[in-house]
């Protein structure tokens, strides 16, 4: 199958789930004890899910073997999502943990799901990925002499690797499903349960401390995973895999902006360029 320009909707849709997605990742970094931070994510998650898997059709059963599939491949990309961010800076760690993923859904979707992308837009996804590349560099030399540790680059490389692996299954899950709602909402209710079961069991004293301020920014940043990951499964029913991985990894933009001001991370002149870069071959 050829791959063909996105409509218009879903274009919005994927941009919409960029801004959502880096929203929640910021709150995410912005707890510091991860193990918490991505368990009260995950109750949100759930309590977001509980509606959705109520009032959605169940999902066909064709597309069973994917979605659980995806629920085991999501518990690795949240393990290594929190380490990745417990030893490095969310404006470096969340571009290369993202930017990880669009080549790699290039490759699997010709593969698993026959799509096949024009050469434009194989260079287009080869653009963005190289301005999310330059992202991570340029905030690693500015960094103020802070490089990203092995541990963060290896916890980011390899969350990138569940990102392309999970968009992979999910792309082809919720085809078969017959509802993209019910789809999403089973997903993530069985998958959000697992982390907040094994933080309460790591974290059972520290639970009953929480401020209102921190539950309240976990359940939310839940609700907003929901959120993007909901607008992305939509619209992976509507336009090839490769192009909306890409359009996806714009989020890196907002994270980037986002850790410059609110985590005061440098932003710099080499980030302004790829920034630009990645804008341009978006439009």
């Amino acid at each position: 199958m050829h791959a063909t320009a996105l409509p218009l909707s879903v274009t919005m849709a994927v941009l919409a789930a960029s801004v959502t997605h880096a929203t929640w990742n910021a709150i995410a970094h912005g707890i510091k004890d991860q193990v918490l931070a991505f368990g009260l994510i995950g109750a949100g998650g759930a309590a977001v899910a509980v509606p959705l898997v109520v009032l959605s059709p169940l999902p066909l059963g064709a597309c069973w073997p994917y979605l659980l599939a995806s629920v085991f491949i999501h518990v690795f990309y949240n393990l290594l999502l929190m380490r990745a961010y417990r030893y490095g800076d969310f404006g470096q760690v969340y571009p290369l943990a993202r930017g990880t993923s669009p080549l790699v859904v290039t490759v699997l979707a010709a593969v698993f799901a026959a799509e096949r992308p024009s050469s434009f837009q194989v260079l287009g996804v080869m653009v963005i990925s190289s301005g999310l590349a330059v992202l991570v560099l340029a905030g690693r030399r500015s960094a103020a002499g802070s490089g990203l540790s092995r541990a963060a680059l290896l916890a980011a490389g390899g969350t990138g690797l569940t990102i392309a692996a999970y968009t992979t299954v999910d792309g082809l899950g919720v085809r078969l499903s017959g509802s993209s709602v019910g789809y999403i909402g089973w997903l993530m209710l069985l998958q959000s349960l697992c982390v907040p079961a094994w933080a309460l069991v790591r974290r059972r004293d520290t639970v009953r401390g929480l401020s209102a301020r921190v539950w309240l920014s976990g359940v939310l940043a839940g609700a907003l995973s929901v959120l993007a990951y909901g607008l992305v499964l939509w619209a992976q029913t509507r336009g090839a895999l490769a192009p909306i991985a890409a359009l996806r990894e714009t989020s890196v933009i907002i994270g980037a902006v986002i850790g410059t001001l609110i985590f005061h991370e440098p932003f710099g002149r080499w980030r302004i360029a790829a920034t630009v870069l990645v804008v341009l071959n978006v439009g």
